[in-house]
Formats: structure tokens, C-alpha cells, sequence
């Protein structure tokens, strides 16, 4: 899929190759991390690579939070929680021990921002916070991996 992703990239115009990162990294799994990876691949300068995908990952999130923000509001009009799914507990679980700084910043390395963050925002987690801390996430993500993909290049020429 990477591959895929990163020809597609590079199949645009040099002038709008960014944009196929946005996309890339819009994309749930593919994040900030590997979109950043897939615009050094395509050739794209890092610092432009990098900032593409944390554009595509946070605008994706933000899409996730607040559509999560507003069902939740919707439902929770008065009725009773309904009972939890294994899995959901399972996140419920390292909300409670993490919260939402911790989850935002380690949660990537299991689950995509837009999922953590939805869930979040479902348990009852500020907006705002749960923003606050995944745009952090996310920035700190896509730097250090596209770091390591200008890094790798470089020591491979």
C-alpha cells in the first residue's frame, strides 16, 4: 500500500505532489509517520513532505473528533450508556490509565489518531484536549519518522 501510495505521489505534478501526501496521510494506518515517509520517498523536500502530512493527518482527525463530539452529544441526550464491546473497554482501560496526553502521544503505535481520538471524545474527553494532544502527536510523529526517512535516504546515496 505504501508503494501504491508513494507512485501515486509521484505520478502528479512536481507542483502537486504535497497533495498527494494530504490524501496519503489522511488515510487511517497511514498517518502523519508514513505519509511523511512516502513524500521523502516521492522525492518531495522533507520539510514539505513532513508538513503535508501532518496537514492531511490533522485535518482527517479533526474530521474524526468532531463527528465523534457531535454523535456523542446527540446520544447522550439523557439515555443510559450502553454496555461496552471487549475492545472498547480495552481503550477505555488505557484512557483511564493514560489519559489523554499519554493515549494521544503512545495510542499511534496501536491504533490511528482518528480512532483514538473519536474514542476519546466518546468517553466523555474535552474536544479540546483531545485536539491539543494528537496535534502534538501527530507533529511529533510525522517529524521524527520523516526525520528518519531523509536520514536513511541520505546514508543510502
Amino acid at each position: 500500500m505504501i508503494d501504491a501510495l508513494r507512485d501515486f505521489t509521484s505520478s502528479l505534478p512536481d507542483v502537486l505532489q504535497w497533495v498527494g501526501v494530504i490524501l496519503a496521510a489522511a488515510i487511517p494506518f497511514v498517518e502523519s509517520y508514513f505519509g511523511a515517509v512516502i513524500g521523502v520517498l516521492a522525492g518531495i523536500p522533507p520539510v514539505i513532505a513532513i508538513a503535508a502530512a501532518i496537514v492531511g493527518n490533522v485535518l482527517s482527525m479533526l474530521i474524526f473528533v468532531f463527528s465523534a463530539h457531535g454523535v456523542r452529544s446527540k446520544v447522550r441526550n439523557g439515555k443510559p450508556a450502553k454496555p461496552e464491546t471487549p475492545r472498547r473497554a480495552k481503550l477505555r482501560e488505557r484512557f483511564d490509565r493514560y489519559g489523554v496526553a499519554g493515549v494521544s502521544l503512545l495510542g499511534q503505535t496501536l491504533l490511528p489518531s482518528q480512532i483514538t481520538s473519536a474514542a476519546m471524545v466518546s468517553f466523555g474527553a474535552s474536544r479540546n484536549a483531545v485536539i491539543f494532544w494528537q496535534v502534538i502527536s501527530i507533529v511529533l510523529w510525522g517529524v521524527a519518522f520523516g526525520v528518519l526517512a531523509t536520514l536513511g535516504i541520505t546514508f543510502l546515496r
